[in-house]
């Protein structure tokens, strides 16, 4: 019973991040170098704990480890960037689709073999795209420049699992992922300051939800999907993540007033279904890693 209080509540906390980030209301880069910032932060702050793993990290492994965090870093950039220009419905659906950039990319980056399940996967994940691009579309060009952004957010997350395949063999969990956020910060804070986003002189309720963002979504939701997998094997969890997007839907329309566009509902079915055999693909020949998304 635990770990199904554990999973829901990390669900749960992993869909209001879109929610927060809205509430935020200040820069899309601010936003996304303060939820990084202080997620480094917390996550640096526990890695102290176990400092003696920081041991296992070699020097031909900073490279692959400085790339994650920059795929990391655009993730964030990107999407978050995406929900000022299109619905959150729209957003976290597209930011969702990982796993089918992960699989096909696996097909050409780690040699992973490119089954009829994962190609049918991937068609049936672009017929749903494009149902939602096409109603974004008639709702005009900012929300399709949105969805484009969330998109290609699903993209570098994608790098980032990918990247990240290559060394999680050999370091452990908290010092990759002290590493890798602490790059991610790092590039996000240089990108925010550098193109001029206001960081400073904010509203007291701006600080307040883009601290919620990264305490609650980040540090809770993916530190209770991480716990999980202890218990659960990975599909399951991966599964378990793609309520996400239904859920965050479902709170913008009492939180924001928000209301999508039909043709959500059924892009949004296809786009879910296509992940959902793309996931299932990857557990049929990689059944011990998970591939999930960031948001």
């Amino acid at each position: 019973m635990r770990v199904y209080l554990g999973v829901g509540v990390g669900v749960l906390s992993m869909s209001l991040a879109a929610i927060f980030i809205r509430l935020a209301d200040a820069p899309p880069l601010t936003v996304a170098a303060y939820r990084m910032g202080i997620a480094a932060l917390v996550v640096g702050a526990a890695s102290l704990f176990v400092r003696s793993q920081f041991s296992t990290v070699r020097r031909s492994d900073l490279t692959l480890l400085g790339a994650s965090g920059l795929c990391l870093a655009a993730h964030f950039a990107l999407w978050i960037t995406s929900l000022s220009h299109t619905s959150v419905a729209s957003s976290v659906l597209l930011v969702t689709t990982t796993p089918i950039f992960v699989a096909v990319a696996g097909h050409f980056y780690l040699s992973d073999k490119l089954g009829w399940l994962t190609t049918v996967a991937v068609i049936v994940s672009i017929a749903g795209g494009v149902i939602i691009a096409a109603g974004d579309w008639a709702e005009g060009e900012r929300r399709l420049y949105g969805d484009t952004l969330a998109l290609a957010g699903a993209v570098a997350v994608a790098g980032y699992l990918l990247v990240g395949r290559r060394v999680r063999s050999s370091i452990p969990t908290l010092p990759y992922i002290a590493v890798v956020y602490a790059v991610a910060a790092a590039a996000l804070i240089i990108g925010a300051v550098g193109s001029g986003s206001q960081m400073v002189g904010l509203s007291p309720e701006s600080y307040f939800w883009m601290a919620m963002a990264a305490l609650v979504p980040q540090v809770i939701g993916h530190s209770l999907m991480n716990w999980a997998l202890g218990y659960w094997p990975a599909v399951n969890i991966t599964l378990a993540v793609r309520a996400e997007p239904v859920i965050a839907a479902l709170l913008a329309i009492p939180v924001l007033g928000e209301i999508p566009a039909w043709t959500v509902i059924p892009g949004g079915g296809l786009l879910m279904f296509g992940v959902y055999l793309a996931i299932h693909s990857e557990a049929r020949q990689r059944p011990r890693i998970s591939e999930q998304g960031e948001a």
